[in-house]
């Protein structure tokens, strides 16, 4: 059956507490739900995060789209001597800390991380794997980074998909869709570093409100023709303070 509307997330980055919050505005008997991508990383409860995102896949067939954050933590799984570095620097440090326990990151390899979250995980690890790159609904794209606008958007490379920037929000859009996508944050979009309201230009919106950096999350709801309803959720117990 298709839905009337679709409930689109934005990146939610380990921040339990705001994601919870805006699932109360999902309405399952009329909204198809989406999550955007980058559940994990930074936040202090990137576990929690991924576990709801796992049953709201199962309960309501939501669909959970593939983050740069969650091919980061796959790659580190697959080579972790390799990753470990980047990956403990762009807020991977707290999603291992919520997988096993506080201050593992020190006291274990890089190696030894990985085999012991393997073990414990692999329900987890095949799902996260298996995230779509993309969903289309009717004339809406719903994608984690945005697409390669210089080709046919089906085309675009799967590093694209999670991780392009400028070429595609200083791209034309030519693609006949309206584009929503997460991982650059409204306020860089707006280049004022503050504005976390949803980013629209060109057949494009951006609806990564910055939430982990202290900005917002967005919950935001379309239906067929239109933007209906945009439900912002600050964070305000501040900004991911990296320790290291």
């Amino acid at each position: 059956m298709k839905m009337k509307q679709v409930f689109v997330i934005g990146d939610v980055h380990g921040e339990y507490e705001l994601f919870q919050e805006v699932l109360k505005k999902f309405q399952p008997d009329k909204q198809q739900l989406i999550l955007i991508g980058d559940l994990n990383d930074r936040g202090p409860k990137s576990k929690d995060c991924w576990l709801l995102g796992m049953e709201l896949v199962e309960k309501y067939q939501a669909v959970y789209l593939r983050g740069n954050h969650e091919q980061y933590f796959l790659e580190f799984m697959e080579s972790p001597e390799d990753w470990f570095p980047s990956y403990l620097y762009n807020g991977g440090k707290e999603t291992i800390e919520s997988l096993l326990h506080k201050g593992a990151t020190d006291e274990y390899s890089p190696t030894e991380i990985a085999m012991m979250i393997r073990s414990r995980y692999k329900k987890m690890l095949d799902f996260l794997s298996e995230r779509p790159f993309y969903y289309e609904w009717g004339k809406y794209l719903f994608v984690h980074a945005g697409v390669d606008l210089s080709k046919d958007w089906r085309e675009t490379s799967p590093q694209d998909f999670l991780w392009i920037r400028e070429p595609f929000h200083e791209g034309r859009n030519d693609t006949d869709k309206t584009i929503v996508f997460g991982h650059t944050i409204t306020p860089m979009l707006y280049g004022d570093m503050q504005t976390t309201a949803l980013w629209q230009s060109d057949g494009k919106i951006g609806i990564d409100g910055g939430a982990v950096f202290g900005g917002t999350l967005h919950g935001v709801v379309f239906d067929e023709n239109d933007l209906i309803h945009d439900y912002e959720i600050p964070n305000n117990h501040g900004p991911w303070q990296p320790d290291f």
